[in-house]
C-alpha cells in the first residue's frame, strides 16, 4: 500500500479511530462496580455503590453487541441491556440502554466514538424536565477492566457532572 493511502482504522495524522471492533473488549462476563450519584444535578457528592454483573455478544455480523445487566442497586434489582451498532459510512457507534423496569421504552441513542482508546458518546437528552446534553465516556487504559462513566451538562458541554461510574472486572470463565 502506498504511503498517502488512509490505512483503516486511522486518521491521517495515524491516530487510530472508531472501528467495528471498537467493542470487542466487551465481549464475555463482567462483574461490575457501579458508583451512582444519590442526587442529580444539584450539587450532591454523596455516592450509592451497589454491584452487578454483565454479558456481552457480537451481534449484526460483527457490526454490533448486545450486553445484558443485572443491577443490584438498594432500591432493587433489575436488568437492563445495552445496545450497540457500527455505522460503517460515518464510523461513528450508536448506543441504545433499555431498562427492564420499563421494557417498553428505549432510551434515544449517544451517538461517538473511540479516539486513542477512550470513547466518547452524546445526545441531548431531558432529564426531569431539564434539558441536558448526555455524555458516555469509556476509559480503556486496561482492557481488563474497562470503565464506564455517564455524565450531564445543563451549560451545553461547557461544564460536566458525571453522576454513574461503572468499573468493570472480567469474570474468569
Amino acid at each position: 500500500m502506498s504511503d498517502d493511502k488512509k490505512t483503516v482504522g486511522q486518521d491521517l495524522c495515524g491516530l487510530v479511530r472508531s472501528a467495528s471492533s471498537d467493542f470487542d473488549f466487551i465481549i464475555g462476563s463482567w462483574d461490575i462496580k457501579h458508583r451512582r450519584l444519590k442526587s442529580i444535578l444539584n450539587g450532591c457528592d454523596e455516592w450509592v455503590e451497589f454491584s452487578g454483573v454483565s454479558s456481552a455478544i457480537k451481534t449484526l455480523g460483527g457490526n454490533g453487541n448486545i450486553e445484558d445487566h443485572t443491577l443490584e442497586s438498594p432500591e432493587s434489582t433489575f436488568n437492563a441491556m445495552a445496545i450497540r451498532s457500527y455505522n460503517e459510512k460515518s464510523n461513528k457507534w450508536a448506543i441504545w440502554w433499555l431498562d427492564g423496569r420499563m421494557p417498553d421504552v428505549i432510551d434515544k441513542p449517544v451517538i461517538g466514538e473511540f479516539v486513542d482508546g477512550k470513547g466518547l458518546f452524546y445526545a441531548d437528552e431531558i432529564y426531569k424536565g431539564i434539558p441536558v446534553k448526555l455524555r458516555f465516556t469509556w476509559i480503556l487504559q486496561n482492557l481488563e477492566s474497562p470503565v464506564w462513566e455517564q455524565a450531564f451538562s445543563k451549560d451545553d458541554g461547557d461544564s460536566w457532572e458525571t453522576n454513574w461510574i461503572m468499573e468493570l472486572t472480567k469474570q474468569n470463565n
